[in-house]
């Protein structure tokens, strides 16, 4: 047995069944071994969209994401979709091959410092220089990618390394460093309140009963981020939709009014706090996002089990706050928001992947969740090309139907991905709303840089014929009425939907 052949049998025992790549020179060694294997190994056509696959796995299911790709210009590709996966804190294992251990530091064909490169955009970016370190490394790696999902973990496997037969396998011993010393300072401020607040990220899906429960007995009013939308099912009133800059009224209000806002598993970005609040109890496994006066390092169900909650009664005057969202359009032929609405309305219970641009502000804004990880889409970092991999890697994890709602700009970032889906026959609905541009750079420049569109005008293919060359079903809709017939319709992916829509500017928040 080499090293390879052991880091494969290390996957299948921690229960690893599906990872996304493509093969090459010097990862070789890795792919005879997985050959031999139980896992199903997924073959992306761009390993940009085999590491979004990994995430969209990871977002959609909870479980692990694993990506592989060859040297330099394979694990070079990974970089925006790793970013994406660094930014948003999605445990995914990132396997890298690379040259033999005495060409690193040269000038060797496909020889790059990538370990460099990728610890920028990793929680941790592996280098074992031997079969000892490398197993070690991958057991290291897994056990923090379950334990503490703080985001995607790098391991560098030289093409020597992974041929030695010459290595030991240590079981592993490994501690999540905790503080939790500032618990009784969070009780007496938790204790003392009469309208506390929760602000809900991912981080705390995982407790989303416990959550339900507290809120109920409680009387406790939640509010989420994006990547928090369905915690609480957001037709419960105790549930008053999104905080920060897409807020709506009554999250507003209440994140306003709080004194005491609980915010658990949520990353503190400029988007959720543009202020920091100084009653803002934090939580999160990740001890580098903690923010405010009461920062927790730890995990959002060990808090909950050290505090002690009482009843108050602050909902009734939410309540009388209008939480209407006006929202202009939703019933207007062509306008993006009237046709996502329709396709929302139809799919109100499926996982719903997005992309970047327009048209995800329309969905984020318009979709309600009725349970976590309904709604997946590339947050903090927000690259084009996101949405089909991703969905490819959610129709895999949990071999669900998958609605993806993409722009037509960012679609064809990654469209030769349609070959994947294709070839993994998934039941992915791909709705491509075309409005020939790139709607938010188009707005941009006319509302705050005074100038004329320039460079964001798209000569498009046919999409209903490319679809067809890649032998998926395709349609086009014309208009409003067009689209609700087809959704009248009983539709099994794989199927490309293509959808006219025109210019439609989107509320933007002001630059700073």
């Amino acid at each position: 047995m080499n090293v390879a052949d052991k880091l494969v049998e290390i996957l299948e025992e921690e229960g690893i069944e599906n990872v996304f790549g493509i093969p090459g020179e010097q990862i070789m060694p890795f792919y005879k071994a997985l050959s031999n294997s139980n896992i199903n190994h997924i073959l992306t056509r761009h390993e940009q969209a085999a590491a979004h696959a990994a995430d969209g796995y990871a977002r959609s299911s909870g479980k692990i994401g694993v990506c592989i790709a060859t040297a330099s210009p394979g694990a070079l590709n990974f970089t925006m979709a790793v970013a994406t996966a660094f930014k948003d804190n999605v445990p995914i294992l990132v396997l890298t091959g690379d040259n033999e251990l005495k060409y690193r530091g040269t000038d060797y064909f496909q020889t790059t410092p990538q370990v460099e490169i990728l610890k920028n955009i990793t929680r941790a970016s592996y280098n074992p220089l031997n079969g000892t370190e490398a197993t070690y490394m991958l057991r290291a790696a897994l056990y923090e990618l379950k334990t503490i999902p703080k985001g995607p973990i790098h391991i560098n496997l030289s093409k020597d390394v992974l041929l030695t037969e010459d290595f030991e396998d240590f079981k592993l011993c490994y501690l999540c460093e905790d503080d939790l010393s500032n618990i009784s300072k969070a009780q007496d401020l938790i204790s003392s309140s009469q309208k506390p607040l929760f602000v809900l990220g991912a981080g705390a899906i995982s407790q989303s009963g416990e959550i339900q429960r507290i809120a109920d007995e409680y009387q406790i009013p939640v509010t989420t981020t994006f990547h928090g939308k369905g915690i609480i099912s957001e037709h419960d009133n105790l549930n008053l939709g999104l905080v920060g800059i897409r807020s709506t009224p009554r999250a507003k209000y209440a994140f306003e009014n709080s004194d005491c806002i609980i915010a658990l598993g949520v990353k503190a970005s400029e988007r959720t706090f543009p202020e920091v609040p100084k009653n803002l109890i934090h939580v999160n496994i990740n001890k580098d996002v903690l923010i405010g006066e009461f920062p927790i390092h730890g995990k959002v169900e060990d808090f909950l089990n050290e505090i002690e909650f009482e009843k108050v009664s602050w909902m009734d005057e939410i309540l009388e706050i209008d939480n209407t969202m006006e929202i202009e359009g939703l019933d207007d032929d062509l306008k993006p928001q009237a046709a996502i609405k329709r396709i929302l309305e139809k799919y109100p219970d499926n996982i719903i992947v997005s992309d970047a641009g327009s048209h995800t502000t329309w969905t984020t804004l318009l979709k309600r969740s009725l349970k976590p990880r309904q709604l997946l889409f590339s947050g903090a970092m927000a690259p084009m090309g996101y949405g089909l991999p991703a969905s490819i890697g959610a129709g895999i994890a949990t071999d669900e139907k998958i609605i993806l709602i993409n722009g037509d700009g960012d679609f064809q970032m990654n469209l030769q991905e349609l070959a994947t889906l294709k070839g993994n026959d998934l039941d992915i609905l791909v709705f491509i709303l075309n409005n020939s541009e790139f709607s938010i750079i188009r707005q941009w420049e006319e509302d705050f840089y005074d100038m004329d569109p320039y460079q964001v005008y798209l000569n498009n293919p046919d999409f209903v014929k490319l679809a067809a060359s890649y032998g998926i079903d395709a349609v086009r809709a014309d208009n409003l009425s067009d689209l609700e017939l087809l959704l009248d319709k009983n539709l099994e992916g794989p199927l490309v939907v293509e959808v006219i829509v025109e210019s439609e500017n989107i509320p933007l928040p002001n630059p700073k």
